[in-house]
C-alpha cells in the first residue's frame, strides 16, 4: 500500500517538475518563434509581392522577384565575388591558423603571450577592423606618394608588391579577404590548437620510434585526425564569408565596377536606399538558403556523429 500511494504523489512532482521546465523554456521558444521563423517568414512572404516602393504593396508577383535577381548583371558579379572572397578567406584563415597552432603546440616560452596576440583581432568588431585595413591598404596618391603598406614595401626595396588594393577593380574583393583574414586566422588557430593537445603524444613518439620524420607525423598521423576540425572551421568560416557585410560597408562599400560588392550589401542597397522592399527581400531568402546548405549538413553529420558515439 505504501507503495501505490507514493506513484502518484511521484506522478505529481514530474507533472510539476515538467511545468516549471516548460514555463521557463517557454519565453525562449516565443521569442525565437516570432523574432527568427516569424521574420523568416514574413521575409519570404513580402519576396513574392510588389513592395518596392516606401508604401507597402503586397500585390502578389510569385517568383518574378527571384527571376530578376538572378538576371541582374549586379548580383551576377556578387556572386562571383563571394565565391573569390570565399576561396581566399578559407584558404588563407585555415593555412595560417594550422601554421600558428603548430608552432604554439611545439611548446614555446611565451605561448600564452603569443596567444594573447593572435587572438587579440578577436576582440575588435569587423567595422573597426575595416577601418584600419582601409589606412593601410590605402594605395597612396601622386600628391601623397606612397602610404600604408606600399610605403612599407617601398622601404623593403619590394615595390613590386605595390598595388591599387581595394581601389584596383581586379583584386578589390581579395583585399577585404586579407582583412579578414587578419581578424580570424587567430581563432582558426585556437581551434587547430585545442584539436592538436588533445591527439595522445604516444601517437607521436610511436611514429618517431617506426623512423618517422615530423613532416610525415603530421602529414599522416595529425592532419587526418584534424579533420572534424578543419570541417568545423570551414563551416564556420564558411556562414562568415557568406553574409559578409560590415567590413565590405567599412572598408570599400561596393567599390569600383562592383568589384568589392557581396550580396548582403547589395541586399542594404536594394531595400533601405532603393525602397525595393521585395527584391530586398528576395536577396535575403537567397542568402538564408546558401547558408543552410552550408550548415544544415554539418549539423544533421554532428547528430549523427553524437547518436553512434
Amino acid at each position: 500500500m505504501p507503495g501505490h500511494a507514493a506513484r502518484p504523489a511521484a506522478r505529481r512532482a514530474s507533472a510539476q517538475d515538467w511545468a516549471v521546465g516548460a514555463a521557463m523554456v517557454a519565453p525562449s521558444v516565443v521569442a525565437v518563434a516570432v523574432f527568427v521563423y516569424g521574420f523568416v517568414g514574413w521575409t519570404g512572404f513580402v519576396s513574392l509581392t510588389r513592395w518596392n516602393d516606401v508604401l507597402p504593396s503586397y500585390a502578389w508577383a510569385g517568383w518574378r522577384n527571384y527571376v530578376d535577381l538572378f538576371q541582374s548583371f549586379r548580383f551576377r558579379i556578387d556572386i562571383v565575388n563571394t565565391a573569390r572572397f570565399t576561396a581566399a578567406f578559407l584558404a588563407g584563415c585555415l593555412g595560417i591558423g594550422f601554421a600558428l597552432a603548430v608552432l604554439l603546440d611545439r611548446g614555446l616560452r611565451a605561448e600564452p603571450v603569443f596567444r594573447t596576440i593572435y587572438l587579440a583581432p578577436l576582440a575588435i568588431s569587423f567595422i573597426v577592423t575595416g577601418v584600419v585595413w582601409r589606412w593601410l591598404l590605402n594605395p597612396g596618391s601622386p600628391q601623397l606618394g606612397d602610404v600604408g603598406v606600399n610605403l612599407l614595401f617601398r622601404h623593403l626595396h619590394l615595390g613590386w608588391l605595390r598595388a591599387g588594393w581595394y581601389t584596383d577593380p581586379r583584386i578589390g574583393i581579395l583585399a577585404v579577404a586579407l582583412a579578414a583574414t587578419w581578424q580570424m586566422s587567430g581563432y582558426t588557430m585556437a581551434l587547430y590548437l585545442a584539436g592538436l593537445r588533445s591527439i595522445p603524444d604516444e601517437l607521436r613518439e610511436a611514429a618517431r620510434v617506426d623512423g618517422a620524420a615530423e613532416w610525415q607525423i603530421y602529414r599522416q598521423i595529425l592532419v587526418p585526425l584534424l579533420q572534424p576540425i578543419t570541417l568545423s572551421a570551414v563551416i564556420i568560416l564558411g556562414h562568415i564569408s557568406l553574409k559578409i557585410f560590415d567590413l565590405v560597408v567599412a572598408m570599400t562599400g561596393p567599390g569600383p565596377g562592383f568589384s568589392s560588392d557581396v550580396p548582403a550589401y547589395f541586399m542594404f542597397d536594394t531595400t533601405f536606399r532603393g525602397n525595393h522592399f521585395a527584391q530586398g527581400a528576395a536577396i535575403a531568402e537567397v542568402l538564408l538558403v546558401l547558408v543552410a546548405l552550408l550548415t544544415v549538413p554539418y549539423l544533421v553529420y554532428s547528430t549523427r556523429a553524437e547518436v553512434e558515439r
